[in-house]
């Protein structure tokens, strides 16, 4: 994909790893919708304040009546609540689905059609190493993360003979707000995953794997389980 003479959707732009690929894609030339629940947040220069809540489909359809020149997508709106499945708070499992999956769902289908209607294009959904570790501890994430996988595969497959590429980053942690209680020498740079992954869609790639972390689990996932 030609990144410089794209029309880009960056859901989740107002801050970390989303501003860092909505600075990045306009460093390449490329047209920026920084999309975010409050777009008066969205503070990049030369980015278009785009308003837009995955979990409402109202926003979601609105946003893509306002955006119809897109041919890029990047799903990478995220939340965690350090939701446990087990005796964790429901509602707060819900909106981790509701987040990761269903809101990534939502945007996809709403923007394929405007991508098509372009002449083909890409989308890139972030995920994760949880999308194949799932630690206890944050459990509603990680479910919410590996359906979000699983979904990337499925809508890869029904969107490719549509013109529409799709790709999945997976990535552990991240200098960000979501991850301020990891010590810094085991947080990977936003700037260089968000690097990482443009290249990785530039390249026609559908897996980019932007750690030793992820790469390592990758491997892992056919070892069997210990007892």
């Amino acid at each position: 994909m030609d990144i410089s003479t794209s029309v880009a959707v960056v859901t989740g732009a107002n801050r970390g790893l989303g501003r860092h690929f909505a600075a990045q894609l306009l460093e390449r030339g490329a047209t920026v919708y920084a999309a975010a629940r409050n777009p008066d947040n969205v503070d990049l220069p030369g980015a278009i304040p785009l308003r837009l809540d995955v979990t409402d489909p109202e926003s979601v359809a609105l946003a893509a009546k306002v955006a119809t020149g897109a041919t890029f997508l990047i799903n990478n709106a995220g939340i965690s609540t350090g939701a446990t499945l087990i005796g964790g708070d429901l509602a707060d499992i819900r909106l981790e689905m509701e987040t990761h999956y269903f809101g990534t769902l939502a945007v996809t289908n709403a923007f394929a059609p405007v991508i098509e209607g372009n002449g083909g294009g890409a989308i890139l959904n972030v995920l994760s190493v949880l999308s194949w570790l799932h630690p206890g501890a944050v459990g509603g994430y990680t479910a919410a993360k590996a359906a979000a996988w699983a979904l990337t595969d499925a809508v890869r497959e029904q969107l490719a003979p549509r013109g529409i590429a799709v790709a999945a980053l997976h990535v552990g942690y991240m200098d960000t707000d979501m991850a301020d209680f990891v010590p810094a020498d085991q947080k990977m740079d936003p700037a260089e995953v968000a690097r990482l992954a443009l290249d990785g869609v530039a390249a026609g790639r559908p897996e980019i794997l932007a750690d030793d972390a992820s790469r390592a689990v990758k491997l892992g996932l056919a070892t069997a389980l210990q007892d």
